[in-house]
């Protein structure tokens, strides 16, 4: 008699992966999570919103960080790296986060392994009061190799419409760009990482670098706040870099330069450029290069801003049609 394990799927391992998650998720509900692990739906509950709320909401992935990760058990970081890439991506918008969902797929399920990636996640999740609503975990064999593992998940956040960023019409020429440091790569370049990795020798300091999870900047925003600075805008320097990413947040007529000598360039990434011999518009293209957020903000507030220890990288500045939208300016190297 054929069984659907027999085809590679085996739902009692699937049922025990739940059971070992499931107070990690607990962890993570607030008062406005009105259902249970396992519903077939989540159920947040909007009361607490303000009259004017706009929700914001993100999806993203871990991208080929997931088998660097394989390659050195480090399941817990990727999970972190899921949940504060999505809470910097609508943090752009000047959005908290309300509740996340998660997806994880695999050739062959083990359910100690995807315990630990969700535990990665609802510890994430509680760090920003963001609550682990529900998920998914799929055993796919034939469409996934064997021992691959794909994560990707979806936040959903709110902001009074009064207060969405970026404020376009207020950016002008000669408002400055502070830089709030990465801890890592974070979820971006890990394609090209890895193949510098395999042409080389590697430390093991570099490789718990490399593997140190994405940063959640909601903290440093709500810090910068306090202090009385009100950012006009914010640039996640997320995949394309400095070159892609400030741009999308600028009115066509402002783009950025860069003073490259602004900010200590971290070991990692010099090494990284060294072995791959890569130009600066490739270099910061690909990764964040040490800065993982840019807040555009008035001059004035430049000394509030690095006070708290962030960095006065560049300014904005008048281009038109045809010009680049980013200058790279001195040297960093």
């Amino acid at each position: 008699m054929t069984e659907y394990a027999d085809a590679g799927v085996n739902i009692d391992e699937g049922n025990r992966a739940v059971k070992l998650m499931a107070q990690a998720v607990a962890s993570t509900n607030t008062e406005a999570v009105l259902s249970d692990l396992g519903a077939f739906g989540g159920l947040f509950s909007t009361a607490g919103l303000v009259s004017d709320a706009v929700l914001v909401a993100s999806t993203d992935g871990v991208g080929t960080k997931v088998e660097l990760a394989a390659r050195h058990s480090g399941w817990q970081g990727v999970g972190a790296d899921l949940v504060n890439h999505c809470v910097d991506d609508i943090l752009v918008q000047g959005a908290r986060p309300l509740f996340f969902l998660d997806y994880i797929a695999t050739a062959k399920l083990v359910p100690e392994i995807v315990a630990e990636i969700v535990t990665g996640m609802a510890g994430a999740c509680r760090a920003v009061g963001c609550a682990l609503l529900g998920g998914e975990t799929a055993e796919m064999p034939g469409v996934y190799t064997d021992g691959s593992i794909d994560i990707a998940g979806t936040i959903v956040g709110s902001v009074s419409q009064a207060e969405l960023w970026p404020r376009t019409e207020a950016l002008t020429a000669g408002d400055v760009l502070i830089g709030m440091a990465s801890d890592s790569p974070h979820t971006n370049g890990y394609s090209l990482i890895r193949m510098l990795l395999d042409r080389n020798d590697p430390s093991d300091d570099l490789i718990e670098w490399l593997l140190t999870p994405h940063r959640s900047y909601l903290a440093d925003v709500d810090a910068l706040r306090a202090a009385g600075v009100e950012p006009k805008a914010l640039a996640h320097i997320t995949g394309g870099g400095f070159l892609e990413n400030i741009p999308r947040v600028l009115p066509a007529n402002l783009g950025a330069r860069i003073e490259l000598g602004s900010w200590n360039v971290p070991s990692g990434f010099r090494t990284l450029v060294e072995w791959g011999d890569l130009a600066n518009s490739e270099a910061f293209r690909t990764w964040n290069m040490g800065i993982g957020m840019v807040v555009a903000m008035s001059a004035e507030q430049a000394n509030a801003a690095t006070a708290l220890g962030h960095c006065l990288i560049g300014e904005l500045v008048s281009v038109h049609d045809g010009a680049d939208r980013v200058e790279l300016s001195g040297e960093w190297r």
